[in-house]
């Protein structure tokens, strides 16, 4: 019952985060970071997730990783990251979708159980799986930076008025490129660690996740050494983000969906 209550708890205080950001009661015009008030919202949010992933995910039989939980389990990473990152930078709209959708998926893990326990302890697992995650979180937040960045440029471009609460567009670029950077290290070594442990492509399923996965990190590549050598920017550099994030979900998200939901091989 107290998973319930927390993860209800949860929803609600994300919705509120998200509400007062898309008001304008926590940015400025120019953008802003978030508030002391909401920031303490957000993070009663957080504690209240965690509360209630903690025994979703940690369990008599060992840690699950089935869909809806690792679902969860990124949308708290994404959350976190975006609450720290916009208590130091103009980046409180960040809330405005990433915040809702954190609401949504902790209701999909309340309301459907799909359990994948994972019994190796290997540490080198351990490791791949969080570096793993951490990378899809930031690369998310990236998407959304991306998606905001694609949406405000029209709107300028259109000689249309940009909602006040987005950051400039030089902001929102040098972030997105930022957490791109960072994200990209992160897959590669957490990468290199999962491939050490590969025995059987097909007998552990790996196919799918391992072809979307390399997509994914050359369309990274590609990005970082355009932006390093030909200076790419803007509307090109939105499209490879976007892109790139769209094969790491299908890889990760999408196996996991056919092995599990489909297939129902947990």
């Amino acid at each position: 019952m107290s998973i319930v209550l927390f993860g209800l708890l949860a929803i609600v205080l994300y919705v509120a985060v998200a509400i007062r950001s898309s008001t304008g009661s926590v940015a400025a015009p120019g953008g802003d970071t978030l508030s002391a008030p909401t920031t303490l919202i957000a993070a009663a949010a957080l504690v209240a997730h965690a509360l209630a992933l903690y025994p979703m995910a940690f369990t008599a039989q060992g840690f699950n990783f089935g869909i809806f939980t690792a679902a969860s389990l990124v949308a708290w990473l994404i959350t976190v990251i975006t609450v720290i990152a916009s208590t130091r930078r103009p980046l409180a709209s960040l809330a405005v979708v990433i915040l809702p959708f954190a609401a949504v998926v902790v209701g999909l893990s309340l309301a459907f159980s799909h359990p994948h326990i994972i019994h190796e302890h290997a540490p080198g697992i351990a490791l791949h799986i969080a570096l793993s995650l951490v990378a899809y979180a930031l690369f998310a937040i990236a998407a959304v930076q991306a998606l905001y960045y694609a949406f405000a440029e029209r709107r300028l471009k259109a000689h249309h008025p940009v909602m006040s609460f987005l950051p400039p567009l030089t902001v929102m670029e040098q972030t997105m490129f930022q957490l791109t950077g960072i994200a990209f290290v992160l897959l590669s070594v957490g990468l290199a660690t999962g491939i050490a442990y590969i025995e059987d492509v097909r007998g552990q399923h790996l196919a799918h996740k391992i072809v979307f996965s390399g997509l994914a990190w050359l369309t990274f590549a590609v990005l970082l050494a355009g932006r390093r050598w030909r200076r790419w920017r803007g509307r090109h550099a939105v499209k490879y983000v976007i892109g790139g994030t769209c094969l790491l979900a299908v890889g990760f998200f999408g196996s996991k969906i056919a092995l599990e939901l489909i297939l129902n091989r947990a």
